[in-house]
């Protein structure tokens, strides 16, 4: 019964989103939406970019009809949930998604400041800490435990800005956003059937769910018809304040929720670990540089792997298994030694990766540079004005 309590969201999750995607296509491909091509841009051809429309109305209106049923048939005591705890958290949740929604579509059709855009996810981000859902325990973390309001609020606010916009700016090559959300996402909802907060757990598999037809579309869609689409800032914005609401759930030691458990703040931001440390690498290089923090580049991950001259088909993969390694190690770590450990050893293992690749890369440079001079004396005068430069880590 219980198994069913998730698939059965899941299930229709996959189904309309594969129902509405291709509508969805059509409809921006007819009134010519397209993704602009620019210097920053990885493709060269016209790609519809409204596929996240599908996202935010799917997932709200499932979790409410699930809440509805839950409530009909007596099921929210039946599985032991808290509704006085649970229930503002979801009302607030479909509310933020609504304006992240209304956002991200005026920011694909006609362009919104990057002002406008910080007020709105400000706004969203409050409304956790309103519905009574907040980081309140930091497990020992920098050994800290309990954290009063004043601290745990603001610090929730800061947290779930923080990831909207490292889901946002890690959507730079097809199925990127898209498999690091739904394996953040699949992991989580397992994490919280395990500790039977059963309405966060189909919540989860909702987002899993839709994100299932839309990878297809957006990695093999140029194989099939030529149906490929982006997910647009109205996809990574409501993604990202989905599974910052996922992560901050689990986090959150509070017993209307889920029971306590000492590796909960670690395993639940483990998941977004690559986005999020990629996010604090670009801004910490630009403001070494003298330039704005907020400046768009090519420094993010999945540039230097295409720089490197690898796919962006075997780019995805790469960072996808880099985000899968970091949140098994860390699930699996943090049973048997302290967060502060296994926070050192990602630490260690993230730095000496970008150094191993900092090195790779400096290397290929070289190797590029030593084969344009061999190259004959005309190639080499059309050559000359190019620079080759190192790019920071």
């Amino acid at each position: 019964m219980k198994l069913f309590i998730i698939i059965i969201p899941f299930l229709l999750a996959l189904y309309l989103s594969r129902a509405m995607i291709p509508f969805i296509y059509k409809v921006t491909y007819k009134k010519r939406l397209f993704d602009p091509i620019n210097k920053r841009k990885v493709h060269q051809s016209i790609i519809p970019r409204l596929g996240g429309v599908a996202f935010a109305p799917i997932q709200c209106c499932l979790v409410t009809v699930a809440i509805v049923i839950f409530h009909k048939y007596n099921l929210l005591n039946d599985l032991h949930l808290n509704t006085g705890e649970i229930l503002p958290m979801f009302l607030l949740l479909t509310t933020g998604l609504v304006i992240m929604f209304i956002i991200g579509i005026a920011d694909d059709m006609i362009g919104v400041s990057y002002r406008f855009k910080f007020v709105a996810q400000l706004v969203a981000a409050s409304l956790f800490p309103l519905s009574g859902l907040w980081i309140n325990d930091l497990y020992g973390v920098f050994f800290i435990t309990y954290l009063p309001a004043w601290v745990g609020m603001p610090l929730t606010v800061f947290a779930v800005m923080l990831i909207i916009n490292a889901v946002n700016l890690i959507d730079g090559i097809d199925g990127l956003c898209s498999g690091l959300i739904a394996i953040s996402s699949l992991i989580l909802g397992v994490l919280f059937a395990i500790d039977g907060a059963w309405l966060h757990a189909i919540f989860a598999f909702i987002t899993t769910g839709i994100l299932v037809p839309f990878f297809y579309f957006n990695v093999f869609g140029a194989w099939a018809k030529k149906r490929r689409i982006f997910m647009g800032d109205t996809g990574s914005l409501t993604l990202g304040y989905s599974i910052a609401f996922l992560a901050v759930s689990f986090s959150m030691n509070n017993p209307g929720v889920k029971p306590f458990f000492e590796g909960a703040i670690v395993s639940a931001f483990t998941t977004l670990m690559v986005p999020v440390l990629d996010v604090a690498r670009v801004m910490w290089v630009r403001f070494r540089n003298g330039k704005p923090v907020f400046e768009a580049d090519r420094n993010h991950i999945h540039h230097k792997f295409l720089d490197l001259g690898i796919s962006h088909r075997m780019t995805m993969v790469y960072i996808i298994a880099i985000a899968v390694f970091f949140s098994v190690f860390n699930i699996v770590t943090v049973q048997f030694i302290s967060n502060n450990i296994v926070l050192a050893l990602d630490a260690v293992l993230w730095a000496t990766f970008h150094i191993v690749f900092h090195q790779v890369e400096k290397r290929r440079k070289v190797q590029s540079a030593v084969a344009i001079i061999k190259k004959p004396s005309h190639a080499r005068e059309k050559l000359r004005s190019e620079k080759y430069e190192l790019e920071p880590i």
